[in-house]
């Protein structure tokens, strides 16, 4: 038995399919499927029913398959123990990042971490919170980006900011002469949400939660990103609010619609969030002190209340 079988026997549990499985190792099918029969002979079981389309693990085979993720990932840790021993900082990391962090966040740490850490070859993907959870899980990321805290037994999360919730209103509104608002405020009939799916939904439904006893789930207006909100806004259909950092680049024809919170201010946690293994925590370590360096910086409030989207139980 070798890890490179279990790592081409992991592929094919992923894929469900030898000839993707095999594209995914970087190896023809021929060779794959040759290592995966040696080790089935070695077991003497069936790892996988070929018999099903798409095929199957079988039920020795999925006990097999989740032994098999925690060999490889101490495999793993041997490469992280000599990295960490040399001070060495590099190689290949693959980070998640949730999208209303996306945007604003890595323009502001990106070109620093990669000019400090040139040998770390990032490789970014934007990600729901219930993807990064599960690739985390599955090993096909090493790190991410996302609102915290989120409740997870195999994953660790370490607090980078807190980052406060500002209100977009439009001349005309209910809102518009107040010169700072409270949460009690907010009317969830007049508020204008992302889709379901986004974490930052469900903190902003929760905030209007903690005040009103009785919300209807049913939303007259939805999208998929924070700028279209805002123009729906601007047309006149409602107020929406924004994470602090959106509100850094906003025109400033605009930045006269925003309206900050009576202190303390409802916030969101950013975390970077990462397996329970540990592996690469050098290269985590270090996106830490970037991120949070910069970013506390830039955000300026000292006071602010924590408001969290696992009252919920979604996250996006």
């Amino acid at each position: 038995m070798t890890i490179t079988q279990l790592k081409y026997a992991l592929a094919i549990a992923e894929h469900k399919n030898f000839t993707k499985a095999a594209e995914k190792c970087f190896v023809t099918q021929p060779t794959l499927s040759t290592q995966i029969h040696k080790l089935e002979e070695e077991l003497d079981i069936i790892i996988f029913d070929r018999s099903k389309k798409p095929l199957e693990l079988t039920e020795v085979g999925l006990k097999i398959i989740n032994q098999a993720k925690n060999i490889v990932n101490e495999s793993d840790r041997i490469q992280d123990i000599v990295d960490q021993q040399k001070g060495f900082i590099g190689g290949e990391f693959r980070l998640g990042v949730i999208p209303t962090i996306m945007p604003t966040l890595l323009p502001m740490f990106l070109k620093t971490f990669i000019k400090k850490y040139p040998k770390v070859k990032l490789k970014i993907e934007e990600l729901t919170t219930q993807d990064i959870l599960t690739r985390l899980k599955d090993g096909h990321l090493d790190a991410a980006l996302a609102a915290t805290p989120l409740e997870s037994e195999t994953i660790k999360e370490r607090v980078l900011y807190y980052e406060p919730f500002v209100a977009y209103i439009p001349p005309n509104h209910r809102l518009a002469e107040k010169h700072k608002i409270e949460v009690a405020d907010l009317e969830i009939d007049d508020m204008l949400l992302l889709e379901d799916g986004h974490c930052f939904r469900e903190g902003v439904i929760n905030l209007c939660k903690s005040f009103k006893n009785q919300i209807d789930d049913q939303f007259q207006l939805e999208s998929g990103s924070i700028e279209t909100l805002i123009r729906l806004s601007n047309e006149g259909l409602g107020m929406t609010l924004l994470p602090y950092l959106h509100t850094l680049d906003l025109k400033n024809s605009l930045d006269k619609n925003l309206k900050y919170f009576v202190q303390p201010s409802p916030a969101r946690e950013v975390s970077i969030i990462y397996h329970k293994s540990e592996l690469k925590m050098q290269i985590i370590n270090a996106l830490h002190d970037v991120i949070s360096g910069i970013v506390r910086g830039a955000i300026a409030f000292e006071d602010v209340k924590i408001i969290s989207p696992l009252a919920n139980k979604k996250t996006g």
